[in-house]
């Protein structure tokens, strides 16, 4: 179990870094900052060619700015695309009501949902719930929005895959008449 939870706080960074946010590592007076070579691609792009790890301790979670998120959203990058890499990843927390913009994915997303409730919404559909534990396969260039319920927070791990440089397209905020319609209050 401690292995998975660590596994989603890992791929829980990954959705701020497709979010576009990006992680400046903070200083600890009892842990250094992140390495450059560890915080960044090697020079050309390239990842260096030995195992990184990258301390949860190491990288700053920043609150997820209005244009974007309806409510309070604290993202914590987890990797950038760089290199052979394509994926990015992040842990996104929703507070309880919070939720993302309308957005796509060039490339489609998966959500690892590791704590929580929340729902999920593609345009034109039904609103969704989910719950701790799900997995959510949203295909790519699906108009959609995720969050927390009204009543509950929730956290998810997003992944995503670069297209052309690009992990996400944003839209229009989810408005609370959207975000209020349908659904039961939690799963």
């Amino acid at each position: 179990m401690k292995l998975f939870s660590t596994s989603c706080v890992s791929l829980s960074l990954l959705a701020l870094a497709a979010t576009g946010y990006s992680a400046a590592p903070r200083q600890s007076p009892e842990k250094p900052a992140l390495s450059a070579q560890a915080a960044s691609p090697a020079p050309g792009g390239r990842l260096p060619n030995s195992i990184q790890i990258i301390r949860r301790d190491t990288v700053a979670q920043v609150k997820g700015e209005a244009s974007i998120f309806v409510g309070s959203v604290l993202i914590t990058p987890l990797y950038k695309a760089a290199g052979p890499r394509r994926a990015e990843g992040a842990s996104v927390t929703f507070a309880p009501g919070a939720r993302s913009a309308w957005h796509s994915h060039p490339a489609g997303q998966t959500l690892i949902v590791t704590s929580g409730n929340g729902w999920v919404q593609e345009w034109g559909g039904e609103k969704k719930p989910f719950k701790a534990g799900d997995v959510i396969w949203t295909p790519p260039g699906v108009k959609h929005w995720h969050g927390a319920t009204a009543t509950d927070s929730m956290t998810h791990v997003a992944i995503q895959e670069q297209v052309d440089g690009k992990v996400v397209n944003w839209m229009e905020l989810v408005t609370d008449k959207q975000y209020g319609s349908c659904c039961p209050l939690s799963p």
